[in-house]
């Protein structure tokens, strides 16, 4: 029996859900400064058999910890610790911002979910990017050519007004990309007014293309560069963008972000309602994620690598992910559910069943 969810239940279950993230992301932390982080990595290191090469770069594990998780930079050796194949941090914004006001994050346990309309608080392209700089450093100096994947996620700024979204990020590009392993053109949380508006093909090609052009620039190098979308849109518009993916050479798509549906729920329709607005992850998430996942491997063929999330709670999913054509899957929502070991499990299990598969 696993002793985590026990743990939840007496621990953290009764508290401020973003209070409790943060009192266990300090933990976790605390974990790898204190020195436990060789011993971990022995504990949680995933299999040589789970390296995966996408985006022309080298995973340790096709699972990946989404953006959402840790915003600012702070724990990415500490998140490693704990077998994750890639950690992408984010979303960070151009300018620093506090995101919006508590509370914004809720559990919705039955359902093993979570709503949040956080709005991309975090400290700050300026600050963030020499975080990530110093880890990269580290993780290099330590782990050679066998490092995880570092991915940056960056949004627009909430102030900044549509017109103007392109040279926001922009502004993250410059001071981010440089030390990014590959870029993320978030433009599909519920959370920040308007953004979504940035998915519709006409105001994305112009966006996608400078990010782009601009990456490789101040980077001197390539950056693999990807766009989020959320599950929200109709079949039309994920084709579109599949197309305008194509057309623009992009290197990905991550598919997909929350929903603003509530659709199917467990928990109590007055609960849910009481919540407000926001973005829902988590298990309900999980069939309409691996829908638009298939369709979009069906759109692109083999010309683009697919990142899977959504609902991702096993290794069984990770491997369903993976049969639908992704090459990637992270996942989020289910870390605050299983625990710090949460990864680990997925990479032995699936490491067990490819085993099994090949006798």
């Amino acid at each position: 029996m696993r002793l985590y969810p026990l743990f939840f239940r007496a621990a953290f279950s009764w508290m401020d859900p973003e209070r409790a993230h943060t009192i266990g992301f300090r933990l976790i932390r605390l974990a790898h400064k204190a020195g436990g982080g060789s011993l971990l990595r022995r504990l949680t290191a995933p299999d040589a058999s789970l390296r995966t090469q996408a985006l022309g770069l080298s995973f340790p594990s096709p699972f990946g910890l989404a953006a959402g998780f840790d915003k600012e930079g702070h724990g990415i050796e500490a998140l490693f610790d704990l077998g994750f194949g890639c950690v992408e941090v984010g979303t960070i914004t151009g300018s620093a911002q506090p995101g919006n006001p508590r509370p914004r994050l809720f559990r919705l346990v039955e359902d093993r979910a979570v709503i949040n309309r956080m709005g991309f608080n975090n400290d700050g392209a300026a600050a963030v990017g020499p975080r990530i700089s110093a880890a990269q450093r580290s993780l290099q100096h330590r782990l050679g050519a066998s490092r995880p994947v570092i991915g940056v996620n960056i949004g627009k700024t909430k102030t900044v007004e549509l017109d103007d979204a392109v040279e926001d990020y922009l502004k993250s590009t410059r001071l981010l990309a440089p030390n990014a392993d590959y870029l993320v053109v978030n433009v599909s949380s519920p959370n920040t007014p308007g953004l979504r508006l940035l998915q519709s093909v006409d105001t994305l090609r112009p966006l996608l293309k400078a990010v782009g052009e601009t990456a490789d620039s101040v980077a001197r190098r390539h950056v693999p560069l990807l766009v989020k979308i959320a599950p929200d849109l109709s079949d039309e518009d994920i084709d579109d963008v599949a197309r305008l993916a194509l057309e623009l050479k992009l290197d990905g798509i991550i598919a997909t972000n929350t929903t603003i549906s509530r659709e199917g729920l467990k928990s109590d329709a007055d609960k849910v309602a009481s919540c407000g607005a926001g973005g829902l992850s988590g298990a309900p998430l999980k069939q309409r994620s691996l829908e638009v996942l298939r369709r979009l491997r069906t759109a692109v063929g083999d010309s683009l690598t697919l990142v899977a999330v959504g609902g991702v709670e096993t290794a069984e999913d990770v491997q369903e992910r993976l049969d639908a054509g992704a090459s990637l899957v992270q996942g989020y929502t289910a870390f605050l559910y299983e625990g710090p070991f949460w990864a680990a499990r997925i990479n032995r299990d699936l490491a067990r069943s490819r085993k099994a598969a090949a006798v």
